[in-house]
């Protein structure tokens, strides 16, 4: 009895052992594979992308000023900017092109004027007095045919819109150019860490990370500006949408065998 209780507690003894060693060669090797190699170098470049925009956006805004009754005011308001939606929609400028961009009531103040009282018993100066209010209403529109760009600014004002800004050029979906940027720094890193790879003396070894950031530098360009607020002007201003510019930033890093 006492030799098969000794049989077993060896075995035990030889099963624990080849356990915490397989345990402790599991532990080291999924711990060295998480570290990264001891010896990297990185590398960054830079692509671009460009192209002629498709989207010119623009604000246009109606401010409407008067007394005490808003009610009217605000009627007055609308109507003006319905007009000029009007117009747009007329002019094939879809629904989910124009969108609200504020909507803003603000009273107007009459402010007076008094001496320093000169005395204690002197009447103090009275408040400022709402005497009217004034209504502004702003509206971004898309506009995706460029050559109705000029057109377009000229006729909202001249069917109400007292206020515009922009054309602000951009393109309406910059992924193909995103990509193209992309792929341009990520060729162009390769090769830079290939020839400084070979001028050092050492091997490339695997890629270990990658990063990357874009963005867009617009850059738009108004040729002409027969463009009159006072009503708006019959000329339609020419404008050029110029280009537009991705440019695509990455590093790569990699083990250096």
């Amino acid at each position: 009895m006492d030799t098969k209780i000794k049989n077993y507690l060896g075995l035990a003894l030889i099963s624990g052992i080849v356990f915490v060693i397989f345990a402790g060669y599991w532990f080291v090797s999924s711990t060295s594979a998480s570290l990264p190699p001891s010896r990297t170098f990185y590398v960054a470049d830079e692509g671009k992308a460009v192209a002629v925009p498709d989207v010119a956006e623009l604000t246009f805004g109606v401010l409407t000023e008067g007394g005490n009754n808003l009610a009217e005011l605000q009627k007055e308001n609308s109507e003006k900017i319905n007009k000029v939606i009007s117009f747009l929609k007329e002019n094939n400028i879809e629904e989910k092109d124009i969108k609200t961009q504020s909507y803003n009531i603000s009273p107007r103040y009459q402010y007076f004027s008094c001496p320093a009282p000169l005395s204690v018993s002197a009447k103090p100066c009275p408040p400022a007095e709402i005497v009217g209010y004034s209504i502004n209403q702003n509206i971004l529109v898309k506009v995706r045919d460029l050559g109705k760009v000029g057109d377009v600014l000229t006729g909202v004002v001249k069917n109400g819109a007292n206020s515009v800004s922009g054309p602000n050029f951009t393109i309406d979906d910059p992924t193909e150019l995103q990509n193209k940027a992309r792929e341009e720094a990520i060729g162009k890193a390769k090769q830079k860490a290939q020839a400084i790879a070979k001028a050092a003396g050492f091997r490339l070894g695997k890629l270990i990370s990658i990063s990357e950031t874009s963005f867009p530098q617009p850059m738009p360009y108004l040729k002409s500006a027969a463009f009159e607020m006072g009503g708006g002007s019959e000329i339609s201003p020419s404008i050029e949408p110029g280009s537009q510019e991705i440019t695509a930033n990455v590093s790569l890093t990699y083990e250096i065998k």
